[in-house]
């Protein structure tokens, strides 16, 4: 079979699609046709040697997957070969097929398309993790999404609606911006046109806001971080601007404020009951139509290296998915 393969660190360009052999399945493992795999912003750093899980080389990045299982290991009791699902994977998504842990894989609801699944899982599982699990967000308090057109960014804006939360969304130009409205965004801040931490005050009344969803890192996290509440909480979640921030750590103290890390990966795995009580909860809300993925663009497999290069150039709004078909 053919996936796409990193032979050494650097940049998209260095990808090549090529021929390549899987293990035995394991008894706690799945084989699974991948119809579909959707970009996160960790695969623009994980092949090139910039991320904090780096895997032997040569590896096939992608993580977000979706298809058909064609196996199951003898411990596996809650898929069978046919069961179309999505899951989660470290690596190996980025071909036409893959195996993976059984713990991170779930049925696939019969109304969601494969693209959709596959830019499921991670964004709106990492959100819900964030903003319910590590924030725990209240009805009325105020939320400030940075980066929010991204998948992750969308994702976190819906979510905080479900809650009852006021939403306010960062971004860098007015065309992400009026995404983020459709999404359900309440505000808006073009962080490359307005300062961050005065437009966050005016628009809480002074307050600041309860909780920062950063997915974004650079000079806007300190920024943010100035217009959090008393007791407001602080979502380390990434790094897309490429900086990660050195906090003053008076800040916390003077705000009475929670700096809190995001690593939805390593709770899925650490604690997958808790996962999959969030995945139903999620699975729920989008079968009510209350969740509504954005697909940016869809990429054969051999366009998996122009896909993650646009990601790095940020011209990505939502999600972009490669399709094996």
């Amino acid at each position: 079979m053919k996936g796409i393969v990193c032979e050494k660190y650097g940049p998209p360009s260095d990808l090549v699609l090529k021929e390549i052999a899987l293990p035995v399945v394991g008894e706690k493992q799945v084989k699974i046709q991948i119809k579909a795999c959707s970009l996160n912003f960790p695969d623009t750093l994980i092949i090139r040697g910039l991320y904090q899980f780096k895997p032997d080389l040569p590896f096939t990045p992608g993580s977000d997957i979706s298809g058909i299982v064609l196996e199951v290991g003898d411990k596996v009791k809650h898929l069978k070969e046919g069961d179309e699902v999505f899951g989660f994977t470290l690596t190996g998504g980025f071909a036409q097929e893959a195996i993976v842990d059984a713990k991170t894989v779930f049925p696939k609801p019969p109304n969601m398309e494969f693209p959709i699944a596959a830019s499921f899982l991670l964004a709106y599982g990492t959100s819900y993790h964030a903003i319910v699990d590590r924030a725990k967000l209240k009805v009325g308090e105020t939320i400030v999404v940075l980066g929010a057109s991204g998948g992750v960014g969308l994702a976190a804006i819906e979510i905080s609606k479900q809650l009852g939360a006021k939403v306010i969304a960062a971004a860098s130009t007015q065309e992400k911006l009026e995404l983020c409205k459709e999404h359900g965004a309440d505000e808006v801040i073009n962080y490359t046109e307005e300062d961050l931490k005065s437009r966050i005050k005016e628009l809480t009344d002074g307050k600041g806001a309860d909780v920062i969803y950063d997915p974004v890192g650079g000079a806007f996290s300190e920024s943010a971080l100035r217009a959090i509440a008393w007791e407001g909480r602080f979502l380390v979640v990434g790094f897309a601007a490429g900086d990660i921030p050195k906090i003053p750590l008076n800040l916390p103290l003077l705000k009475g404020c929670q700096i809190m890390g995001v690593f939805w990966g390593s709770f899925a795995m650490k604690d997958p009951s808790k996962n999959m009580q969030n995945s139903l909860q999620l699975m729920q809300w989008y079968a009510a139509k209350k969740l509504n993925p954005h697909i940016h663009k869809l990429y054969t497999l051999e366009e998996t290296p122009t896909a993650i290069q646009e990601m790095m150039d940020r011209k990505v709004k939502g999600k972009s998915v490669v399709v094996m078909d």
